[in-house]
């Protein structure tokens, strides 16, 4: 439901699903959704996970 049914400011207004298609990075749809969703910083890479490593 999260994928087809909720609009995404973050990714022009669209929903997940129509992001990907659009060609939107995934780690950006990630985020769009953990910030639409409340999801708090340090939960949005998963339980148990470490976060990506910086450049």
């Amino acid at each position: 439901m999260l994928t087809t049914d909720l609009v995404l400011d973050a990714v022009g207004g669209r929903t997940a699903a129509q992001a990907l298609e659009a060609g939107i990075a995934p780690r950006d749809i990630w985020a769009a959704l953990c910030a639409e969703t409340d999801v708090p910083l340090e939960r949005r890479y998963g339980v148990g996970r470490l976060e990506p490593q910086r450049n």
